[in-house]
């Protein structure tokens, strides 16, 4: 008959032992009996967070192992449950329970910390860790994608340096007052690379946007020839080009009322075919120089150069350059075609009409015209049906202030 048993709760250990629980990260060993476990205690006894750490190394003949109680690497679990050990005497038949602490062995690659702190290792990122495996035990092309990882974070390290020096230099030198001046010439001079020339000292309307600025001498003179189909247009061609819409809203409009007198007459079929070119110059995303798209071979050569030159933008792709009509190109066709609209209209056009043929927001054409210093009426369309808004050139110009960035309240 088996004799009695039974157990007794003993605590912590005593002073010189240790109770553990270990559990390894990459697997199970094969022979435990082989290797040598050491325990770190803190020396810091006096501090309560402290006196309570530990550090566990186990060693074998090809790895070292190391787990910790405390940091980030420490298991959540010791704080939610208990762990015990139990130390039985096969003689009385009792066995001794002691306090325990489980802990998760990880390897080690000594090679690599021997120079640093055990604690520094372990404080070590995700990442960094992955990438020390990778410096050990990767492959060529693993190794190489991680030098190339590094040296652009050094790259950018010494970039942003660099940016942040100068940055510190131009403001001790030119002070806080003189950048923000600086930034607003720069605004305005971004701003008078979309719009044409602007006289704001001018004594006459005609004199704000020169004719000579929209339009050249020699480019004047070369225009007689293409625009003789509007100077001599006749009642049923017009008819005809409105059934067909060969031309843009406001080119077909200003047919209708051509003046009687031959200067006025040829004048006015001029301004309207080269406005009715950059009409169709806007419409297009990106213009062949073969055919210059809707212009045709016979647009004389330095108004297709000026068109292309000052109205396009190159780009690249497919292999080949393009000269592509962009969102600031868009922008400035709008704002020469204004122009040379009011030269036509007595400084004074239709800004509905324009938006239309242009394809633009109504928002997007009205800050083109109040940037153009333009004063907005509004008028009633041909049919009184809808509303047009008017802009009229008159000095001296007007001012407008930027309108007050205010923050939306959100519906409860």
């Amino acid at each position: 008959m088996a004799g009695e048993a039974g157990w007794c709760y003993r605590g912590d250990p005593q002073e010189g032992q240790s109770a553990a629980l270990v559990q390894f990260s990459n697997g199970k060993l094969k022979s435990p009996e082989n290797m040598d476990f050491t325990l770190y205690k803190s020396k810091d006894a006096n501090n309560p967070r402290k006196k309570h750490r530990r550090i566990l190394n186990a060693e074998t003949e090809r790895l070292s192992y190391v787990a910790n109680n405390f940091g980030a690497g420490a298991l959540k679990c010791n704080t939610l449950c208990r762990y015990f050990v139990g130390v039985l005497d096969k003689n009385s038949g009792c066995m001794e329970v002691y306090n325990a602490e489980l802990f998760n062995m990880q390897p080690l690659i000594s090679d690599y910390v021997e120079d640093k702190s055990l604690s520094e290792y372990l404080s070590k990122s995700y990442r960094e860790k992955v990438d020390l495996c990778i410096e050990a035990f990767g492959t060529s092309k693993q190794r190489r994608a991680l030098n190339s990882r590094r040296m652009n974070e050094v790259g950018k390290e010494v970039l942003n340096k660099a940016v942040i020096k100068a940055a510190e230099d131009v403001i001790e030198t030119k002070g806080v007052a003189a950048l923000v001046s600086d930034a607003a010439v720069d605004a305005k001079a971004d701003v008078s690379l979309i719009l044409p020339p602007c006289h704001e000292d001018a004594d006459k309307p005609e004199d704000v946007y020169k004719f000579e600025d929209l339009i050249s001498p020699a480019e004047y003179e070369a225009l007689q020839a293409p625009a003789a189909i509007f100077t001599n247009v006749t009642s049923a061609e017009i008819a005809k080009m409105i059934e067909e819409k060969s031309h843009c809203s406001f080119v077909l409009d200003e047919l209708k009322s051509m003046p009687l007198d031959e200067k006025s007459r040829d004048h006015k079929a001029r301004c309207l075919w080269f406005l009715d070119n950059l009409v169709k110059l806007s419409l297009q995303r990106v213009v062949k120089k073969t055919f210059l798209g809707p212009m045709g071979p016979d647009c004389p050569h330095n108004i297709s150069s000026k068109l292309v030159k000052t109205f396009t933008v190159l780009s690249y792709s497919n292999g080949r350059i393009h000269n592509q009509v962009s969102a600031s190109m868009k922008a400035k066709i709008a704002a020469h075609t204004i122009a040379l609209a009011l030269h036509i209209n007595n400084f004074q056009t239709d800004l509905t009409i324009l938006q239309r043929d242009l394809k633009l927001r109504e928002s997007r054409i009205l800050d083109i015209a109040k940037a153009m210093r333009l004063k907005i009426t509004k008028s009633k369309g041909l049919l009184g049906l809808d509303e047009h808004k008017m802009g009229l050139l008159t000095v001296p110009l007007p001012v407008y202030k930027m309108p007050s960035v205010r923050r939306k309240r959100k519906m409860k």
